[in-house]
């Protein structure tokens, strides 16, 4: 597995990290069996970054990963999120309620200090104002957190929040179907030492390959009940890409796939092949995905046709069936 660093951090991550989401039920139900052979075989392929956030499965996820990866030496990097949960969301934000979440956090995940935190895909007019990023530095003198980033949506959000120096990262969604930000947000990111830690790296799955028109969700998946964007931004499922599109439009991506790849591991590495990237969270429900995902890393950079080919194809055939904020 191969490394990169996380920004101003220091810490040198996997390119290859693991997203947490689904740990907390948030996609169906997971057995704790299945959880425990994620975390040794994310371990084994040498993972070393874990993101998760308070409300994936109302702290389900932190609990977890707080339970597999507080004695694990060398300690692993282990990134969450605040601002989503009750209370905060969409205008309960304070340095106090700040301050107690980050604190409930720490309990779950069993640290005294949170390597790095997140703003959750906060409103963008509470970005602006900017008192945040000072109630997080605050919090970060208390030695509640180490370091602190921000998720967000848009490429707006994104460049709003690269103007605070001390930012050490951003998560962003940044997949074959979402390619807008590497004309802007990329160059920056790279210029000011911002990490970029690039979730939904498959389209939720879209990008194996492997769906159908036919293929069905649990009722608990966000696939099932957000494809609309009914529950939160659309763009979070799917990449805002109707589902029947998207899956004609993986179709041709697969097409596309080269000797010796997946269709997912060729998805992956054309993110890694971007080198202001520091590393891709795809999520697993089985240690065999998890083993699969890492193996991105070692993989050959993709040829550089076959990247403007790609790109082409976003261009002609993608960007006009996005929908939602990007």
């Amino acid at each position: 597995m191969k490394t990169r660093t996380l920004g101003n951090t220091g810490f040198k991550i996997s390119e290859v990290g693991l997203g947490c989401w689904q740990l907390g039920g948030d996609f169906g139900p997971i057995d704790n069996s299945a959880i425990d052979g994620i975390f040794a075989a994310a371990l084994d392929a040498g993972i070393n970054f874990f993101d998760t956030a308070d409300v994936y499965g109302d702290g389900a996820s932190e609990r977890f990963v707080g339970e597999h990866l507080s004695k694990t030496s060398p300690k692993p990097l282990i990134a969450t999120k605040y601002g989503r949960g009750g209370g905060s969301y969409p205008d309960g934000y304070s340095l106090t309620d700040l301050r107690d979440s980050l604190k409930r956090a720490q309990d779950r995940l069993q640290t005294d200090s949170i390597d790095l935190i997140q703003l959750h895909c906060i409103p963008t007019e509470v970005m602006q104002r900017g008192e945040i990023f000072d109630w997080l530095r605050t919090v970060q003198q208390e030695k509640h957190i180490r370091f602190f980033g921000a998720s967000v949506e848009t490429v707006e959000e994104a460049l709003i929040c690269a103007e605070q120096d001390d930012l050490s990262s951003l998560q962003v969604i940044f997949n074959i179907f979402r390619q807008k930000l590497v004309d802007e947000l990329l160059p920056l990111a790279d210029e000011k030492d911002i990490g970029i830690i690039a979730r939904l790296p498959l389209a939720s799955g879209l990008l194996s390959g492997k769906f159908s028109a036919g293929t069905e969700f649990d009722k608990c998946d966000h696939r099932n009940f957000n494809k609309d964007g009914a529950a939160f931004n659309v763009g979070e499922t799917f990449a805002g890409i109707p589902f029947e599109k998207g899956v004609q439009l993986a179709a041709s991506i697969k097409a596309m796939t080269p000797e010796g790849y997946t269709t997912a591991q060729m998805a992956m590495r054309w993110i890694l092949d971007h080198p202001a990237v520091t590393t891709i969270i795809p999520g697993a429900s089985r240690p065999e995905q998890v083993l699969e995902n890492a193996k991105v890393s070692e993989l050959e950079t993709l040829p550089q046709s076959l990247h403007d080919e790609l790109r082409e194809f976003y261009q002609k055939e993608v960007a006009i069936h996005i929908r939602g904020v990007y």
